[in-house]
């Protein structure tokens, strides 16, 4: 894996979840595919179009505590455990945030939204089954667009934490 200061290797666009990362000085590697606009299954479509499993394509959801927005970052081969997620924050209850709200607070578009390069920096949760591979795939802040990386950048680069928050 390796990257140049705003563009990858492969030529990956400049984004802020890859300047993010290249502030950090975190190495890694950027992937593209020719988005199908009428997709609405974001990460399966990653999955199949760069002939990467399901469990190594991550989706990076926004929660809603009731008060302040969080970030799950599970396998697209699971579902969301919005109890789990709620016990990792320590709070009593999650929901997903509305659409309008997690583009608000990312500054990404659904479908693209990057846990790394957001306006704001917010309380980020990873599935633990992330540190199950040497390396994992997220959005690299565009449809189309993702980042692969050592699942102990990622956690470095969110400032996250582990716990098991998905379900088969």
């Amino acid at each position: 894996m390796g990257h140049r200061r705003g563009r990858s290797q492969t030529g990956g666009p400049g984004t802020p979840a890859t300047l993010a990362l290249d502030a950090l000085g975190i190495e890694y590697h950027s992937h593209t595919y020719s988005h199908d606009p009428a997709e609405t299954a974001y990460g399966p479509e990653a999955a199949r179009e760069l002939g990467v499993p399901q469990d190594r394509i991550l989706k990076t959801l926004l929660v809603d505590t009731g008060g302040a927005l969080a970030v799950a970052v599970v396998p697209v081969a699971r579902q969301l455990d919005l109890k789990s997620v709620a016990a990792a924050l320590g709070v009593k209850a999650v929901q997903l945030a509305r659409a309008a709200d997690a583009t608000r607070a990312t500054g990404y578009v659904i479908g693209g939204i990057s846990p790394f390069g957001q306006r704001r920096r917010l309380p980020t949760i990873i599935d633990g089954s992330a540190a199950d591979h040497p390396t994992v795939y997220v959005s690299g802040g565009r449809r189309g667009f993702q980042v692969e990386l050592a699942p102990e950048a990622l956690l470095r680069a969110t400032d996250g934490s582990y716990s098991p928050i998905g379900r088969a």
